[in-house]
């Protein structure tokens, strides 16, 4: 007879027992019509429309572009390779929202595809893959699986949860805590997600959620809260994500090259990731989902103390342990004091993997990392359309024919487009799966239209910057969101109210931040007054 489910056990919490989230039929069928689709848009694009703002690209303009290294002659080529750009910008677009084919393979395909159209050539886009924010991207997982493989980041959850959670009020708190931490030491979303997922899973069971037709409010805030909390307090660190390197990468730039520190991101965006988890810590549990009576005390008995077995079965800290404190602490005091040394990220995090790596002295053996290559080639494949979008200046010319059309010019206000920009970044997140993907489209096109207008450099792309991260509305949004739907403690409708009223919130916020401190940091004059 097989053993009875034992919803304290976190053994039954681990990636591999959580059920795949099934795609919906609409899904499916987007999945299907992706490809051909996808075929359609470039074939269209590239030989059979004739778009205006393409055609009256003047062979001058090519001198203002990255097509200018690569000897391209004449405008007539120079009008191609737009054409080309754009077509597989729109069918790469296409691939990756309706996932008709991996993710890895439409960057792979994107890379041939700007190759062979001659948008750039071989070296520049296959040199991408050793771009420096891959290289950080590539060390930062070194250094997670050093915490994983160890245990600390475990150890920590479950420590301080033991310690704080003694009301549902503080388990939720002690999480926002919890997140904070380790969005400053680990780079991956989906990591925190899956270190956290069985602890909160045993609280949930301990206050009665178990899931299905055993869903309520304590476990709908649980879960939720943490989706968001990973995500935005992957907001308050430059280090947070790729997506948030990758938007760096694209600001220093076009910034010249001039330095944008650690210090920098973390001034402007730490204090207002904080605010906007307390804020939806407050709105879920007070006003979404607001917790019953019988919410508030455990159903199951005995539910902290397995939580302290669990912890006490982990024995005393061991020295592997210590080492990988002090590793990890080392590169986060210095990617804080860059600064003061100028030593880039990269290379900080390039020596803590190789100590940590040293046998003997280090933590973790190279069969113990654990790297997404998948994720490697997609972010290689977004990093060389972004290559192509700047050689050809096709995300300016696109954005000065939007605007040509709607009337925008030197008249406009700082503040519409100011909401414009940040509007459209925040809310293409329901749609967009990629936040790479949403650095890649929305931080070249708000850095064109600060140089358009003469703005102050960052007015825009910052702000936008900052809301990279928002991807927690419906469960296809970003892997921590697919991974914690499986989960069964919320419904697409739950996550939808929650999400969605907290992507409205966090509009309102960057447009006050806009107004105040990223005014008093300099990077804007003001929105409004």
């Amino acid at each position: 007879m097989a053993a009875a489910f034992d919803p304290l056990d976190m053994s039954n919490y681990k990636i591999e027992k959580l059920p795949k989230m099934q795609k919906s039929g609409f899904e499916m069928w987007m999945a299907r019509l992706g490809a051909p689709l996808a075929l359609i848009v470039f074939v269209v694009l590239y030989w059979f429309v004739k778009i205006p703002f393409i055609e009256n690209i003047s062979a001058d303009a090519l001198d203002n572009t990255a097509l200018a290294r690569y000897n391209v002659v004449g405008a007539e080529n120079f009008i191609r390779i737009n054409y080309a750009m754009l077509a597989i910008f729109a069918a790469s677009i296409v691939l990756w929202i309706t996932e008709a084919i991996p993710n890895y393979l439409t960057s792979l395909i994107v890379i041939l595809a700007i190759v062979l159209c001659h948008v750039t050539s071989e070296k520049t886009a296959f040199a991408q893959l050793g771009h420096p924010v891959m290289w950080l991207n590539i060390l930062s997982f070194i250094l997670a699986s050093m915490l994983v493989k160890t245990q600390v980041a475990k150890r920590f959850a479950l420590w301080f949860m033991v310690k704080y959670g003694k009301t549902p009020a503080k388990i939720i708190l002690s999480f926002i805590v919890i997140n904070l931490v380790l969005s400053a030491f680990i780079s991956a979303t989906t990591a925190k997600a899956t270190i956290l997922l069985p602890i909160f899973m045993v609280i949930a069971a301990i206050y009665g959620a178990t899931g299905g037709d055993k869903r309520n409010n304590f476990g709908r805030n649980l879960v939720l809260q943490n989706l968001f909390q990973i995500n935005i307090g992957a907001s308050g660190f430059m280090t947070g994500s790729g997506a948030n390197l990758l938007a760096v990468s694209l600001m220093v730039g076009a910034m010249g090259g001039q330095i944008f520190s650690y210090q920098d991101w973390f001034i402007a965006a730490f204090p207002l990731a904080v605010i906007l988890i307390l804020i939806g810590w407050f709105v879920g549990t007070k006003i979404i989902f607001p917790l019953k009576p019988e919410e508030r005390k455990p159903q199951l008995e005995g539910g902290m103390e397995r939580m302290k077995e669990e912890l006490a079965k982990m024995g005393k800290m061991g020295w592997q342990e210590y080492k990988a404190i002090a590793i990890f602490v080392t590169v986060l005091v210095l990617w804080a004091t860059d600064k003061q040394h100028g030593i880039s990220q990269t290379t900080v995090a390039f020596a803590g993997a190789v100590v940590a790596l040293l046998p003997k002295i280090g933590v973790v053996k190279w069969n113990d990392v654990d790297i997404p290559w998948h994720l490697m080639l997609f972010s290689a494949g977004a990093y060389v359309l972004g290559v192509g979008l700047d050689a050809t200046g096709i995300a300016g010319t696109l954005v000065n024919a939007g605007f040509d059309s709607l009337g925008v010019n030197e008249n406009t206000p700082f503040g519409v487009l100011f909401l414009l920009l940040t509007f459209l970044m925040l809310f293409s997140a329901i749609i967009f799966q990629s936040k790479t993907m949403r650095a890649l489209i929305f931080i070249p096109i708000a850095l064109g239209v600060e140089q358009r207008f003469g703005f102050p450099g960052l007015s825009l792309a910052f702000p936008v910057a900052l809301l990279i991260e928002h991807v927690y509305v419906l469960p296809f949004n970003s892997k921590p969101a697919a991974l914690l739907y499986t989960t069964n403690q919320y419904s697409w409708s739950d996550s939808f109210k929650f999400g969605f009223t907290m992507m409205v919130i966090s509009w309102i916020m960057i447009i006050i931040w806009g107004e105040t401190v990223l005014r008093w940091l300099g990077y804007t004059n003001g929105i409004f007054f």
